[in-house]
Formats: C-alpha cells, sequence, structure tokens
C-alpha cells in the first residue's frame, strides 16, 4: 500500500512519484492550497494539494486529524524560505495526486501535541497516546536495544532459553500473583517474580549460558520506577567468577550505549564497596554525576551536651554526620522549612544545619539554632573537616543509621537536582560486597539482602560464626543514581545452601517442601555459576530520559496496578468461580 515511510522523504527523491501511507497530524488551508502533514512511525511530510485537481482538493478539505489516508504524490522541493530544518522531509514537500481516505477518525480525546493530558485519559486511550512521536521514538528505542543485546549475548555463545509462567509460589521477596488451578482443587500457581530457580537449573543441566528477555510479576506497592508485571534480560552463566562476568556485562553495556547513543562509558567501570556507598553517600546506589558527600562526624558529638547529636553518636546503630551545600546559604528559611518535611517523609524528626556567612571571622561568622548547644571546639572541628566557605551551608543527620542514610541521601539527591550541581550526563558503576545478611527486628531474625541462593564469601563455618560479618559475592550496577542491574555468583554446594538456609530460619523441612527440587539437583554435578538481571524497563527510561518506566512501555499499569484501557482487574463470573472452586469473600467496609 505504500512504496515509503513518511519521515523517510528526502532530497533523494525529489521528482519521484510515491506513496504514503499514515495519519493527519494537522491540516491547513492557505488561500485555497490545503497542506496536510502526514505522520507515521518514522515522522512528518508536507503534502500540498492544489485547486486545479479538483477531486482531490475536494477530498482533502473533508480530511480532518488523525483520518487515516493513502496519498500518491510527487516529491518536489519546497519554495524558498519554507524549509523545515528540524525535519529529515523539511527541505522538500509531497504534490498530491491521488487521495484516499483508509479510515475517518473522531475527534480524539486529547491533541497529540498536548502537554498536560493527565495520565489516566493517557492510558485509558493509550493506543492514541502512542501516536505521540515522543512515544513512538521511545518504543522505537526500546526495540533497538532489546535487538543489540540480544546480539551481543547470541554473539558470546548464550541461549534464549524461556522459562515457566506458571510456576510454585516463593516463601522469599515481594507478594506472589496466585493462578488458581482448575485441575488441581484447592492449589494454586504464581506467576514468576523471576526465573532465579530455573535460570540456576539451565546451569545444572549444562546449558553454560542463558539469557531471557523474561515478563516478571510483584504485586508490590509501585513507584515510578515500579510495576506489578515488568520486563528484565536475565542472565546466568557456568564457569565464571565474578570479576570475569562483571567484565562481560560492562562490555555489553558499553557497547549497547556506543551503539545507540553513540555515548562513551568508562573502561573499566569504577567499583564501590557498599561500605563505602553508605558512608559516603548514604545509599547503594549513589547518583556520582552530584558532588555532595556525607562527612562523619560521630567522634565529633559525642561529648556535647546537645543529646540530639551525643546519644546517637555514642549509638552503634546510629550515625551523625554533616553535608555541606557550596553556596547554600543563599537558600532562603522557607526553602530550609520545605527540605525539613522533605527528610521528615523518610524519618528524620528535623534537619539541623549551620550557615556559613563569613568563614574568616569564626564562629562569629556563622549563623544557626544550635550553635548554642555546640563547643567553639566542636564548631571548629566541624568547619574543618566539612571544607565549610562563606556562603555554604551544612545540613546535620543524627539517628539511627537506616534513617540518617535514606533521609540525608535523599535530600543529597534532590539538592543535586534543586541546585544545579549534576555534573556530566551518564556516571555507571559497580556497587560490591554487599552485607550476605540485614537483621529483621520486627521478626527478630537475619534476613538476605539479596536472596537466598547468593553465593557468600568464605566457608560454611565461617559464615555460621559470625553472619552479622558476612560478605556476599554480588554486585549492583548502578547508573545516574539508579540501580539497572544486579546479580551474584549463586552458591553451587549443599553445605553451604544448608547453612545459609539455617541462619535464614529455614529448617530442613521447609526448605525441602519448599526448594526441595533445587536441592535435589545440587547433588548431581552442579557447576559454578552465576549472573545477574537488568532491570530493562529502567534502562530504557534512562536511556530516554523519561520521567518514569510506564512511559517507555505499550500498556502499563496505574500506581494503583490498574488497566484504564481494558478495564483491568475486573470481576468474574460466577460460573468460572465455581470452576475454580473459589469464593470471594470481600473485606467488610
Amino acid at each position: 500500500m505504500r512504496s515509503h515511510y513518511c519521515g523517510q522523504v528526502d532530497e533523494a527523491l525529489l521528482d519521484q512519484q510515491i506513496t504514503l501511507c499514515g495519519w493527519v497530524n494537522r491540516r491547513r488551508d492557505h488561500g485555497g492550497v490545503i497542506f496536510i502533514d502526514l505522520r507515521d512511525r518514522e515522522g512528518l511530510v508536507q503534502v500540498v494539494f492544489d485547486p486545479d485537481r479538483v477531486d482531490v482538493f475536494n477530498a482533502a478539505e473533508k480530511v480532518r486529524n488523525e483520518y487515516v489516508l493513502q496519498v500518491v504524490g510527487t516529491v518536489r522541493r519546497r519554495p524558498a524560505n519554507t524549509e523545515n530544518a528540524n525535519l529529515r522531509s523539511g527541505q522538500v514537500e509531497i504534490l498530491g495526486l491521488e487521495l484516499n481516505v483508509l479510515n475517518a477518525s473522531e475527534t480524539p480525546p486529547f491533541q497529540l501535541d498536548e502537554d498536560n493530558v493527565n495520565e489516566e485519559t493517557r492510558l485509558t486511550y493509550r493506543y492514541i497516546d502512542l501516536r505521540r512521536p515522543e512515544m513512538q521514538k521511545r518504543m522505537q528505542m526500546r526495540a533497538k536495544v532489546t535487538g543489540f543485546l540480544r546480539r551481543f549475548l547470541e554473539d558470546n555463545g548464550f541461549l534464549d532459553i524461556e522459562t515457566p509462567m506458571l510456576t510454585k509460589a516463593t516463601p522469599e521477596g515481594a507478594r506472589d500473583y496466585l493462578v488458581p488451578s482448575r485441575t488441581h482443587p484447592g492449589a494454586f500457581f504464581a506467576l514468576p517474580q523471576s526465573p532465579q530457580l530455573f535460570k540456576q537449573l539451565l546451569m545444572m543441566s549444562g546449558m553454560d549460558r542463558y539469557y531471557q528477555f523474561a515478563r516478571c510479576f510483584r504485586d508490590e506497592d509501585l513507584r515510578a520506577d515500579r510495576q506489578p508485571e515488568f520486563t528484565q534480560l536475565d542472565i546466568e552463566t557456568s564457569f565464571m567468577d565474578d570479576d570475569a562476568i562483571m567484565g562481560m556485562m560492562e562490555d555489553m553495556m558499553r557497547a549497547t550505549f556506543k551503539e545507540t547513543l553513540d555515548v562513551e562509558l568508562p573502561n573499566p567501570l569504577p567499583r564501590m564497596p557498599y561500605s563505602e556507598a553508605m558512608y559516603r553517600f548514604g545509599s547503594d546506589k549513589p547518583d556520582m554525576r552530584i558532588p555532595l558527600e556525607f562527612v562523619e562526624i560521630s567522634d565529633l558529638m559525642e561529648r556535647v551536651e546537645f543529646k540530639v547529636f551525643s546519644a546517637p553518636a555514642k549509638d552503634p546503630d546510629s550515625r551523625v554526620v554533616a553535608m555541606r551545600l557550596p553556596k547554600g546559604g543563599e537558600l532562603s528559611r522557607k526553602d530550609i522549612d520545605d527540605y525539613t518535611n522533605f527528610v521528615g517523609r523518610y524519618g528524620a524528626k528535623g534537619l539541623a544545619y549551620i550557615k556559613v556567612n563569613d568563614a574568616t571571622t569564626g564562629r562569629d561568622g556563622l549563623q544557626s539554632p544550635i550553635l548554642k548547644f555546640l563547643p567553639d571546639e566542636t564548631v571548629r572541628s566541624i568547619m574543618d573537616r566539612t571544607g565549610a566557605e562563606t556562603g555554604d551551608l551544612i545540613f546535620f543527620g543524627a539517628d539511627k543509621s537506616r534513617v540518617v542514610n535514606d533521609a540525608l541521601g535523599a535530600l543529597r539527591v534532590k539538592l543535586g537536582h534543586d541546585r544545579g550541581l549534576i555534573e556530566g550526563e551518564w556516571a555507571a558503576l559497580w556497587v560490591v560486597d554487599f552485607p550476605m545478611f540485614e537483621w529483621d527486628d520486627k521478626d527478630n531474625r537475619w534476613v538476605a539482602l539479596h536472596h537466598p541462593f547468593t553465593a557468600p564469601k568464605g566457608t560454611p563455618e565461617e559464615l555460621l560464626a559470625n553472619p552479622g560479618q558476612a560478605l556476599s559475592i554480588a554486585y549492583d550496577m548502578v547508573l545516574n543514581g539508579t540501580e539497572v542491574g544486579g546479580g551474584s555468583v549463586r552458591i553451587h554446594n549443599m553445605e553451604m545452601q544448608k547453612s545459609v538456609f539455617k541462619l535464614l530460619g529455614i529448617s530442613d523441612e521447609d526448605a525441602q517442601e519448599k526448594f526441595g527440587f533445587l536441592l535435589s539437583a545440587l547433588k548431581y554435578g552442579c557447576p559454578p555459576h552465576g549472573g545477574l538481571a537488568f532491570g530493562l524497563d529502567r534502562l530504557i527510561m534512562l536511556m530516554t530520559g523519561s520521567q518514569s518506566i510506564r512511559d517507555v512501555m505499550a500498556f502499563p499499569k496505574t500506581q494503583t496496578a490498574a488497566c484504564p484501557l481494558t478495564s483491568a482487574p475486573a470481576e468474574v463470573n460466577a460460573k468460572q468461580l465455581r470452576e475454580l472452586n473459589i469464593r470471594v469473600q470481600l473485606p467488610q467496609k
């Protein structure tokens, strides 16, 4: 039905007759000459209809936005001073010779160039929203990236292998989406949160190198970078240690960014231990484009009488930190109050600060409600250690380490964006040497920081003797403050796996019930193996400069895990429920 895409018409086609198909982006009537901007996924081209071709002109008069047309015409150069340098087709136009309306359109619920359309409307009419040029570009970038990643992995010997979508509910991690079984009354499948166990079984099967663009499902609370269903690039390989795995994945990411964005990522990517990331930035996914950094001052605050600082300074589970904001003295009291409210969302009880009005005059050049509680020596030490200069502002965090890290870490990122402190466009690194476990005060037990199949450093005896100090052979790739991929070397030894289960409070009986198939496979020659998974949606979000992964998914859910387009989730009829042996009992209002 067509010979060319609209957005690919250029001067190379001058004087040729071509056939185009697409949507009416805009129709304009200028003094008896009709102009139609015809649009398809590749872009726009201007079509001109002259009144001397009466039938075609009359047909063009009747078309409206979003009509679907087939146009036959001749490519000619645009008149002088009417060119559009922003379009590939901007030097030419099509003289319309034939016009066929393939389908009419009602007035759409929003215009494609509107900027203030709410997300509910966009998702309800997603098929119209996806026609917008920016959405077309995002979907094309997604396809381009996934195609390149496939070629890279297959060129390096990885096999594309599918794993089951109907599997067994997992006891750890987020809530599962459950699927009732009609043929096994009272039993349920679960949609996979990840293919983790199956890809390990593939390594035990001798497949050696596996990958899959896997659909994953998690029934969890949503944020800008979370969805109930999402796609990850899942990778596993045998007979490679963590350095080799990270090296190959670095090569893949560098090649992907070079091919798709013409961006050079560092070679090699820097590596940072988890402990350093938390100490300096309060986050295990630090945005290295932001120059702000924590300064530990717990030792300076131990002896002050101000218990807001001295109490956490003496508590081994707490910390006191300072963070210098260059030129932060420009902030008003309202600005500081707004930032105080911001850190309150993360559990902080307040936000202490010192304004440095004149660093040369010592204490007299400082302004703060907390100064009266701090001895001169302490104030001088804070100034020296933070390197504060005239015009700067020093923020403080004093609380349990988790609260300080969460609150000041989030503030660091917000200040970086609010104050225009971002340095460079891309910053990638590996965060390594994660703790194997973290203590859950609520359940009074150890929980796995990653998952219970991650290999720890050391022996089973060392692990059992000191679980709180154990490190895992795990690694996360962080890009611009977002974790885009994470993985680990896996446990391939039965004794080590049992030790981990024991520390997690999983009895032999529970382990056999939940993971019996994996434990059985470990008995029959399991190779050393490891891997990782990249969050494809997050990666494309960053690469396209989008604000949410919903903007790089064709048909996403809302923040409430609903689909306005199809009205899912929806009730099902009584017959279906009877077949599944299910009775619905709604919560009482």
